[in-house]
């Protein structure tokens, strides 16, 4: 089960730190890599239909409870942690990443937030965030 995490802001410390890169990616959102050097960042693609901003991680081998979804101030932060078998080896090559990963987009429109859905599928996490729809707000006189 992947959770969302709405934090509300109070709660959440510096948002980009200074060990970070912000990467333009479009006029909507800002992709931000970790520099710290025991994280890894797993191959994601982020793009825009008409109804909404899609995040697609993949994350392969992935149990319950290994990974945390949170969306605080336009920023949805995807972290998590894939174990490596315990058994003993010796590597003659090694591609897989293990351990502790997190991706952080910076989404620059207006999201529904309470409609945010998450979904992981054959090794793939997908995380739909919709658009909101411009409202018009009416003017009373008094």
């Amino acid at each position: 089960m992947i959770i969302v995490n709405l934090k509300p802001a109070s709660i959440r410390t510096n948002p980009i730190s200074q060990d970070q890169g912000a990467f333009y990616v479009s006029g909507l959102v800002n992709w931000h890599l970790m520099g710290r050097p025991t994280l890894w960042r797993p191959p994601t693609d982020v793009y825009e239909t008409e109804e909404q901003i899609v995040i697609r991680v993949e994350i392969a081998g992935m149990q319950d409870g290994n990974v945390a979804i949170n969306f605080d101030h336009h920023i949805l932060s995807i972290s998590g942690s894939r174990s490596e078998l315990a058994e003993k080896k010796a590597y003659h090559q090694m591609e897989i990443h293990f351990g502790e990963f997190l991706i952080e987009v910076e989404i620059l429109i207006p999201i529904e937030t309470d409609k945010i859905i998450a979904e992981y599928h054959d090794g793939f996490l997908r995380v739909l965030l919709p658009k909101a729809s411009p409202r018009q707000v009416s003017v009373t006189q008094e």
